[in-house]
């Protein structure tokens, strides 16, 4: 991704450590970018803190030194991306690595995989 650009947003499951960080800027919570790089918190990391359990949370509270609030704001953040991502609000991107004969079969298969993987992380209304 591009360091000038902020990361697109339904790519989060796919976040690089530095998109994670630039994306972290745009919330307003640019202050923990460097902590998060330290920790290796990439999109995988950030799509599984929806199963995380107390203990998890209040070790990686710790571990980055969060306030609460900053906290709840990264959830918050992190859930209006998953609510886009059931709509289909925002479009898919061929990654670098994929061919381009092969957008319009990517750009379906990711779309429909994209889909579950969200309704797998239990969204809570």
């Amino acid at each position: 991704m591009s360091k000038e650009r902020p990361p697109e947003l339904l790519d989060f499951f796919i976040w690089t450590v530095e998109d994670v960080g630039l994306w972290l800027e745009e919330i307003n919570l640019g202050g923990y970018r460097q902590i998060f790089k330290e920790n290796g918190v990439n999109g995988e990391y950030l799509e599984g803190m929806s199963m995380f359990t107390t203990e998890q949370i209040l070790r990686f509270i710790r571990r980055c030194h969060m306030k609460w609030g900053d906290f709840i704001t990264l959830c918050k953040e992190l859930r209006r991306i998953k609510v886009a991502c059931l709509k289909g609000d925002q479009k898919v991107r061929r990654p670098w690595w994929a061919p381009s004969c092969l957008s319009v079969v990517f750009v379906k298969v990711a779309k429909r995989n994209r889909q579950s993987r969200v309704v797998s992380l239990k969204l809570e209304p």
